[in-house]
Parts: structure tokens; sequence; C-alpha cells
């Protein structure tokens, strides 16, 4: 049968463009298939390739490739190439899903494209009515000064650590750092992530930081946007005695997968830090195959070598916790995790560590926590908590934020702190001393995709000189104590020396109160703002001082229970015959000063939650003194050991030398009528477990009826023995102790239920 030539054209060009269809199909699916793996390298590269080919004829397929090329570049920290995508495809088309002009602003944000960035914050506000960054970013953008107010302060140092791959998270350790890194390992094995085709995360150790002098960062104007580096380019190497001194932290610790950002508790004994679940089978991935982050817990042996891995009982296959940091006294930890019922991405929790028990984690709550991202927690030596985010207002991408804490709420918010210390790019594992006066941090700013560096930093003090005077002569006030208060809370506290001057370190938009007190002069205060001052790195502030015959009434405030200052108490002075008041909170030594009229009658009350009220009659001097008021205060969950209520042996009688200490209970009982305890009575391991609780019950019962018998209601009290499960030291069966140890054991404490 002849075939019409016209016809065998048409036929092969509809099986040519069949094929050509099929093959764009195909290259389509393959580069979703590593995307849904997550791959998102090999997924850029068979993305961009399908684009190139033809992406005319199949506008959906064209929107599918470049919302998922955009966001595979966004997961590997390439900005520019995200916005590029980010850009074609909100010129292309109407119908993209909201989150595309949040990349997009993001990705512009990273780029210091803040004008472009926030049209599409509001664009992103205009979808998304609920998501509250659209219209703080939108806002935030409209002056971008308060970011850079305190970046003559800081000096920043690329340290030479670093490697070639990705360091991050630093944490004190001994004299030295651990952090996390990527960096090639020796063997013939070479491990890769396929995300991004990077080495695995390990644990590495640099045991000395005073050998970590680096390459100073331009904190010029012109380089605080960019964040460069003085004489260090692309090509910069490593010191190579520094990358020679650090070693890998623990081989038990670091595993084939991924040991990331770590914590460790005040004895450096115990570690708590991040690793992918490494359960074998069903149950070491999620239902989505995914091998999620857990914690886990070590201790370091005898030999020096990390053992007893433990894993935290509030993980899941299901979901990541990682991220650890602990309170100053190790009694809390707060983590980052994705779990179910938080506000976005991940949130940071906080979990009480109790006796060696995990608590319940909660949710740190919506002011901390957003939409967007938080992670990388650290508290410093004052529990206040840094962490990064990239849902609060910032330069770009993750930024390092600050909250002062109470009772694991922010007293006023949270403060980003600003450039240097911030960057476009993502800056984030941030650690400090008490002050903020030195530390280190982590970020991409150098090069920006896949180079995560460690910096160190240094706080160059704006100073402050604080001139006392009297008031009449003009001449300088030698020894008097000058308070700096800031939000009425006390802080330190200095005395001048011969000039009548103090120096200090103020804080960049910071509203003060420095108020002076000497004897025979009337207290004065003065109030003080950085908020507006100019960028002299010396200012100077004069207090005026008038001649007067009040007495000065000063003091520490202590938890009875450890003689600690105590934090975060209302002292107020009332006069009682004018019912004037004066109020102040105190600080982190506990202290607190106020002046009194001469020949005045006046209460002193010390308030503070779950803490006993105390209060204390003070009567003034007709002449000017001075009056010391020291003041123990009494909280709930206290546990208080009544020294010498000891017991002969099998016995629960009451020895005559117990009366004085239980006078003390009864005595303390009457001070605050509200208060309820619980007494707790002990015995030593001899006899059996069980004689032994029957003869504990006995014994706290006994001095329950004393207490009772001294006019205190038995609904305030409850007795319980606890045998012999709490000995004090290694006296337990079969152990030969003397008696002296034996009657250590043999005790009776007495613990704080209710205060009110």
């Amino acid at each position: 049968m002849k075939v019409n030539y016209r016809q065998t054209l048409l036929l092969l060009a509809l099986l040519l463009f069949s094929l050509g269809a099929m093959a764009q199909s195909t290259r389509l699916r393959t580069a979703n298939k590593q995307f849904d793996d997550m791959s998102y390298t090999s997924a850029v590269r068979l993305y961009e390739e399908f684009l190139r080919i033809d992406r005319k004829k199949e506008p959906i397929e064209t929107r599918e490739a470049l919302t998922k090329l955009g966001y595979s570049y966004r997961r590997l920290q390439d900005t520019r190439n995200a916005e590029r995508v980010y850009a074609e495809a909100v010129n292309s088309f109407n119908d993209l899903p909201s989150e595309v002009y949040l990349y997009y602003a993001q990705a512009l944000a990273s780029n210091r494209k803040y004008r472009e960035s926030q049209k599409m914050y509001a664009r992103y506000g205009e979808k998304q009515t609920e998501d509250l960054r659209g219209r703080r970013f939108t806002v935030s953008y409209m002056d971008m000064n308060r970011f850079y107010q305190d970046s003559s302060s800081y000096k920043l140092e690329y340290i030479p650590i670093n490697s070639r791959q990705a360091d991050f998270s630093p944490m004190y350790y001994q004299k030295g750092l651990v952090f996390v890194s990527a960096r090639n390992e020796s063997g013939p094995i070479k491990r890769v992530f396929n995300w991004n085709q990077t080495p695995f995360l390990d644990l590495y150790f640099h045991p000395d930081t005073a050998d970590l002098r680096g390459v100073p960062e331009s904190v010029t104007a012109a380089s605080l946007g960019g964040s460069t580096i003085n004489n260090a380019s692309e090509s910069t190497t490593p010191n190579e005695n520094s990358l020679s001194r650090t070693e890998v932290f623990s081989r038990t610790l670091n595993t084939k997968y991924h040991e990331g950002p770590m914590t460790f508790f005040q004895d450096q004994k115990r570690i708590v830090f991040t690793r992918n679940n490494d359960d074998r089978g069903k149950s070491g991935k999620s239902d989505q195959g995914v091998r999620k982050l857990k914690l886990y817990s070590a201790e370091l042996s005898s030999g020096n070598k990390w053992g007893n891995i433990q894993e935290l009982p509030f993980n899941s296959k299901d979901y990541s916790c990682g991220h650890p940091a602990l309170s100053p006294d190790d009694s809390k930890l707060y983590f980052v995790s994705d779990m179910p019922g938080g506000y976005g991405g991940t949130d940071l929790y906080v979990v009480d560590f109790t006796n060696g028990q995990w608590g319940i984690p909660v949710n740190m709550g919506r002011e901390i926590n957003t939409e967007g991202n938080e992670m990388f927690p650290f508290a410093d030596a004052n529990g206040n908590l840094y962490f990064s985010s990239d849902g609060h207002e910032g330069l770009g991408g993750l930024d390092v934020f600050l909250a002062e804490l109470k009772d694991d709420i922010p007293i006023k918010g949270v403060e980003n702190l600003g450039a240097p210390i911030n960057s476009e790019r993502d800056d984030f594992g941030f650690i400090t001393d008490a002050t903020r006066t030195s530390g280190y941090l982590s970020s991409n700013r150098k090069r920006g995709a896949s180079d995560d560096n460690i910096y160190s930093f240094r706080r160059v003090c704006k100073q402050l000189n604080v001139f006392v005077y009297d008031a009449k002569t003009k001449a300088p006030l030698e020894a008097a104590d000058v308070r700096m208060m800031k939000n009425g809370v006390n802080q330190n506290l200095q005395q001048t020396g011969l000039d009548g001057s103090i120096r200090m370190c103020l804080d960049v938009a910071t509203e003060y109160e420095f108020r002076a007190i000497k004897e025979g002069y009337a207290a004065n205060s003065v109030r003080f703002s950085s908020q507006t001052q100019s960028s002299q790195p010396t200012m100077g502030l004069s207090i005026y001082l008038e001649r007067s015959d009040n007495t000065i009434v000063k003091g520490v405030i202590r938890k009875e229970v450890d003689q600690q200052p105590a934090d975060g108490v209302r002292v107020t002075l009332r006069n009682e015959k004018n019912n004037a008041q004066k109020t102040v909170t105190t600080g982190p030594d506990g202290s607190y000063e106020f002046d009194m009229d001469p020949n005045s009658n006046y209460t002193i009350t010390a308030e503070k939650d779950r803490y006993a009220t105390d209060k204390n009659q003070l009567k003034s001097a007709k002449r000017s003194n001075v009056v010391e008021n020291n003041i123990g205060i009494y909280g709930e969950g206290d546990v208080f050991r009544l020294d010498n209520i000891y017991y002969d042996l099998d016995k629960f009688f009451i020895r005559p030398d117990a009366a004085k200490e239980l006078e003390r209970v009864v005595t303390l009982m009457k001070k605050y009528s509200d208060m309820t305890i619980e007494l707790r009575s002990h015995t030593d391991s001899r006899s059996s477990a069980d004689y032994n609780q029957k003869l504990s019950e006995r014994r706290a019962r006994a001095a329950y009826d004393y207490i009772v018998r001294r006019g205190i209601s038995p609904m305030r009290l409850i007795a319980r023995g606890y045998g012999e499960s709490e000995l004090m030291n290694d006296c337990a069966d079969g152990e030969n102790c003397p008696e002296d140890e034996h009657q250590l054991n043999r005790r009776t404490e007495f613990k704080i239920l209710t205060v009110k």
C-alpha cells in the first residue's frame, strides 16, 4: 500500500512531539523524586535542566518547577538563586501559593534588598492575615536604623578553627570549645548527607580559647551591611596551628549520622546532645521515612570517656528534638522541637530537671515563638535566654535575639541584638558570658551558601562617668554608694573614689536610673537614657547631694535555704507617719538601700512570688547613721535540715537536745501564719527496710506532736517517714560504718509546702 508522503511527515512530527513531551514529563518526575527525598542539590540540577529545555508549552509544570526550584535553593541557603527563581515565578503567575511571597521576601532580605522585601512581605500579609510576620516585617523595614544602634560597640573576628566545611554551634567546655563540624573525615569511607552532599556532622573540640585570635571583621558603616572580613578573602586559609590542635571530641558520641548542638551540666561530667534517631528498623524513621533528631544524655567515666548514653524520655520518631541549653543551675533544659501543637516551624520548649528526672516539656509561648522558626537557645550565667529566629523582625535569615526571663516568661518581649552580631544571612549558635562582654557565634555571612563559620566577638565599653558632688560646696564626695537601676530593678552597686566618680559600661537604647546615697546626705536619683546619646566613647553625668540627718538603711535579701542572694525581691519601705513609700526590686546581688527621715517609724517589707512575705519594724535615729538590715526569706519547696534532732538507735522519742531545734520551727510558723510544712524523718540502714519505714513514721509523728503541743494547728503540718530511702552517706546495708556516720542518717527535716 502506498503511503501518502504528507501523512508520513505528519505522523513523524506527532511521534517526535509525543516523545519530547514524555521526556519532559519524565525529567520533571525525576526532579520531583529528588525533591521529595530532600536531595536538593540533585533536584536543583534537574529542575534547571527541565526549565531550560522547554517551559512554555506546559504552564502548570513550569509553575510547579519554579516553585520547587526556588524552595530547593532556599534549603541550600543559596539566596541569590532563590531570589532569581522566585522573581520569575511571581512575574509569570498570579495563582502562586502564599508561602512563595514569604520565601521571596526572605530571600530579598538576605540579599539586603529591604525595600523590595518589604513589598513582598506586604503581599504575603494580604494573603495570610493571621500570620503576623507580614505586618511586622512590613513595618520594621520602614526604618532600619534600630538594627545598627549598637554596631560600634562590637568587634568580630573570624577564628582559625574554621574548616572548608560547615563549623557552628560552639559551647564552652573546660578551657576550650566543643563545636559541630562537617569537616572532611580521614579514612576510606566518606559519608555525605543527601540534602546538600556535604559530610555528616560530628562533634569536635578545641582545648584552649586563648589561641583563637582570628581575623578582625570590619565594623565600618560600609561593611556592617555586607559583613565583610578585613584582609580575609575567600582564599583565606585557616591557621594551621589552631586546626592541628582541634580534635574529635568523642569517638563514642560521634556516629555515622549527625551529631549536633550540645550543652554541658555545671560539673562538666554530663552532656546533653543532639543526634539523628539511631534506632534500627522502622522505629528509626518517621512515617515519612525520615530520621528525626533526638536528644541524648551521656556521662564522663573515670577513664575520661563518654558513656552511659541515654535517650531523653520526650523524644519521638515522628518529630525532632534538638539544640539543648541548660539553665545556670541545671534545673531546666531549653530545646527546639517541631512537635505538634507549636506555633510555627520549630519552637522553643522548656522542661524541668529535678532529682535526676525529666519533667514534661512546655512550649515557651507566643512571646518567644512565632509562625517561623526559633532555634539554637543558650542561657547565660544570669539566666537570660538567647536564641535565633527568622520569625521575629530582623536583618534577614536567622537573627540572634535576647529574652530576659522571669518564670520562663520574657519580662519585656524579645530584643534583636542588631548588627554586627546579626547580618543579612543566618546568625545563630550564640554563646556569651554573663555581661555579654565576649563570646562566640555562628554565621554563614562570609561566603553565604553552605558555609557556616564560627566567629568570636568582643563588646567595647560605652563608658559613662558618674560624678557625685556636695550640692553646696560642689566638692566631690568620696565613698558614696551609687546604685544603677534598669526598669526599676537594682543592678550593680559601686562606691565613688577620691574624685567622687564611678565608671561603668552602658547598654545601648536603655533607660537607666542612678541613685547616690551617703551618710550625712539625703539620697538623690538621676535618670539617664542611652537611647539618643552621641556616639562618643565616653559620657558624663553628675549627681548632687544635700546635707541631711537622714538614716540610711541597707541590707541583703538572702534565701534561707542556701544563704544565696535573692534577686527579684520587691522591697518596700513605708513611713508609718505619712504612709510615703519607696520600692526597689533586688538584682543579682540581692541588696537594697534606702534613706529614712530622722526620728521616724518605718515598716520594711520583702515580697517575692512563692516566698513568705517578710515584715520588720524600723526606727530611724535623730542624727545621720547607717543601719544594717539583712533579711532571710523562705520559699515553697525549700527543705531544711534540723541539725540537732537525732534519735537513739531503735527509738523514736525526741531527745532533750532536739527541743531547741523544734522551737525554731515553732517560731517560724508563728511568724508566718499561712505557712504549711512537711516533717520528714529518716533512719539509718540498720534493721530491715520495713522496720525502718515504720520507725521513721513514728519519729516524724513525735516531732509533729511536739509542734502541735506548742500551739501550731495540725492542719498546717504533715508528718511523713522515709525510712532508709534517702541516706546522706554511703552507709547502706552491709557497710561497716562508725556510729557517728549512722547518726547522720537518723535525722528530721522540714519542707515548706505553701507560704500563703
